[in-house]
Formats: structure tokens, C-alpha cells, sequence
């Protein structure tokens, strides 16, 4: 059997609970350390879930130490990931895998040269339900997809987030924000996009914050609040995109995707289960479909242990930075698609991911 991959965290905010949590899930993964620029909320992570504080400088010089996980905010994750691959460390950081083209090349270039794997959430397109999405359009269930439409849109995350700011500046915004999050699940099921066109908008100059950390804050909107995309695949099918932080309230589902032979209904990708419905030729109304895959409640960490395991196979992993890098690639064109007014085609491509196979047991990724 072989030994666990030991993870060291870079980053104690927010999203690092559920990490935390879910790769206990994980036997053959295991955090170790963390560390934080704020000793504090290191040591409160420390504390809960039995781990060691380490400084940056020294987690990074812990050989034991095999994959760095990146949980700092946008702005940071190409330095950190720079860094962790310097180190000699395997890095996987939260989304986005970069800011702009520039820095998520430098980070692919760097893995490659020190021969390391470098991967990026989000991973919820390996939760049960997503996997259970890409299996119904793999079998034709709804025969060859040719259009859709997938809606985020909210009124931004300062009635609720402790420390807001971070969202309305370069790096944030809905695109950025909740936009890996949807493409992923996108390219997921139908491949890697072709081309985009865009018109994007920001509502407010400045935000306030109603938070009960953040209240009374007045925040700078350095980022479009507003992009209406449009997706065209390699595939063919053309899939309709609306990221919003400037919307009190709407209606539309998550995710549909329309074939030659059907329709289906995709849950809501920032999560891994949630409700899938079909509609084909014959039917009244929507039809349920039961999830044939594992992994519905929260799993973030999923795709860090599918690093560790594809890492230990010498294989792909499935969220990889080549995948990370071409969602990253659509969200800079949709935003340049937007200010020059024209379709960009993209000149990134990156494989599906390999899809999860039925019948695995809680806990493993691979069948044997």
C-alpha cells in the first residue's frame, strides 16, 4: 500500500473548513500543516483539526510535505503556486487559476519544467450529480447537445461574507468569482469551447456592505458586475452565460442543456448533488433522474485527492491546470470579447476530464 500524500495549506480563511473536513474522507490523503499571513487563523485551524503551524518559508522547506493547497485569495494564487513548484511541491489552489493569461502560463510552464502536477478547483463537477449529468449526454440520452444556458446571478456576496472587498476587485466579480464554476461544469459535459462574444456591464461604482463582520464598509467595484456571454463549443453546441453580481432576484435554472432528442436540467454546479431533471419527446413534464454516482453532499477536496492519487498512478489528474488554464482563458475573452466588441476564438483547448466510473466505493476515486 502506498504511503499517504501529506498536503500543507496556504491560506486558513473562509473555504478552509470544508476542505478540512471533506479530505478526511480521503485514507490515503492527509493535511498535515498550515499556515496563514494571519497567525491567528492558523492557529484556530491548527487547533480543530490537530495540524501543525508552520510559516510559509517553513511549510514550503517541510520535505514531507508533497502537494501545497492554495486557499489564499485570487491576487495570490499564481505567487503562491510559483512558490509551491520552486519548492518542488505539487500545487493546487482554489479557483481562479489565475488573474490573467500571463500568470496561468508561467505556472503551467514551471510544472512542466520541474515535472510536478499543478491542479485548480473547482472540483464539484466530480460531485454524483455532475457526474451523473455528463453520463446521461455520453449515452445520448438527450442526443447530440446543440444549445443551452447557464445563469449565476445574485446581488454579491456583502450581505453575507465576513470580508467582501476581495470579490469587486481584479480577480473577483461573478465572472471570476462563480464563473470557474459553471464553465467547468460545461466543459465537463460537452468539451472545450471554441469561441465567445460577450457585453458586460457594471451596476454600482461602489457596494456597501451589510455583513455583520464587514457592515457599513463602502467597497470599490474595480470589475464588471454583469456579463452576458455566449459560449460556441468545439463540439457545436452554443451555450448561453450570465454571471451576475447586479440581480435582487430571478428564476431561471442553474443549467440546461438542449439536444437533438431532449432537454436536461443540471443543478447548480457550486455544489456536487442537487436535483436532475429530463424532458424527451412524449413526455407531459420534467422527469427526475436518481444520481448514479456517490459524492452528493459537500466534497471540496475531491480533486486534491484525485492528485494525490493520479500522482501516486503517474497519471492525468482530473483537475488539472491545463483545465483550469482554458477556463481561465474563456473568462479573460469573455471580458476582452466585451471591450472590443468582436468575437475572440480562444486559442487554448484542453481534454474532458476523465469521467468518474460507476460503481466506486465511498472514499475511492479509481476502481482498482
Amino acid at each position: 500500500m502506498a504511503k499517504k500524500v501529506k498536503v500543507g495549506v496556504v491560506g486558513c480563511g473562509n473555504i478552509s473548513d470544508a476542505y478540512f473536513k471533506a479530505s478526511q474522507t480521503f485514507k490515503d490523503l492527509e493535511i498535515v500543516a498550515c499556515a496563514d499571513q494571519r497567525r491567528e487563523a492558523a492557529e484556530a485551524k491548527a487547533v480543530v483539526y490537530g495540524l501543525k503551524i508552520l510559516s510559509v518559508e517553513e511549510l514550503l522547506a517541510d520535505k514531507s510535505i508533497e502537494i501545497v493547497l492554495n486557499l489564499t485569495t485570487p491576487q495570490a494564487h499564481t505567487e503562491i503556486n510559483l512558490l509551491a513548484l520552486k519548492a518542488g511541491k505539487h500545487a493546487y489552489c482554489e479557483k481562479p487559476f489565475g488573474l490573467d493569461r500571463k500568470s496561468g502560463k508561467e505556472v503551467l510552464r514551471l510544472a512542466e519544467k520541474q515535472q510536478l502536477y499543478t491542479g485548480c478547483a473547482p472540483d464539484t463537477f466530480l460531485g454524483g450529480s455532475h457526474q451523473t449529468c455528463r453520463k446521461l449526454i455520453d449515452d445520448g440520452a438527450i442526443g447530440a447537445p446543440l444549445s443551452g444556458t447557464a445563469y449565476m446571478m445574485c446581488h454579491g456576496h456583502e450581505s453575507w461574507h465576513p470580508a467582501p472587498a476581495f470579490y469587486y476587485l481584479k480577480g473577483g466579480g461573478p465572472l471570476f468569482d462563480m464563473g470557474p464554476y459553471y464553465i467547468t461544469a460545461l466543459v465537463n459535459m460537452l468539451g472545450p469551447v471554441k469561441k465567445v462574444a460577450a457585453i458586460n456591464t457594471r451596476g454600482f461604482k461602489t457596494r456597501l456592505a451589510t455583513s455583520e463582520k464587514a457592515k457599513g464598509q463602502r467597497l470599490k467595484v474595480e470589475v464588471n458586475t454583469h456579463v452576458a456571454g455566449l459560449l460556441e463549443f468545439a463540439s457545436g453546441a452554443v451555450i448561453t452565460l450570465v454571471t451576475s453580481f447586479d440581480v435582487w432576484k430571478h428564476t431561471n435554472h442553474n443549467i440546461e442543456i438542449h439536444g437533438s432528442e431532449g432537454s436536461l436540467r443540471v443543478p447548480d454546479p457550486n455544489g456536487f448533488g442537487g436535483k436532475i431533471s429530463i424532458f424527451k419527446p412524449g413526455m407531459q413534464e420534467w422527469e427526475d433522474v436518481a444520481p448514479a454516482f456517490g459524492y452528493l453532499e459537500n466534497m471540496r477536496s475531491i480533486g486534491l485527492a484525485d492528485m494525490a492519487e493520479s500522482i501516486r498512478r503517474q497519471i492525468p489528474c482530473r483537475c488539472s491546470g491545463e483545465l483550469a488554464f482554458h477556463v481561465l482563458d474563456v473568462m479573460c475573452s469573455l471580458e476582452e470579447a466585451s471591450a472590443a466588441g468582436k468575437h475572440i476564438t480562444l486559442k487554448s483547448v484542453c481534454a474532458r476530464p476523465e469521467a468518474l466510473p460507476v460503481g466506486l466505493k465511498h472514499g475511492k476515486l479509481f476502481l482498482k
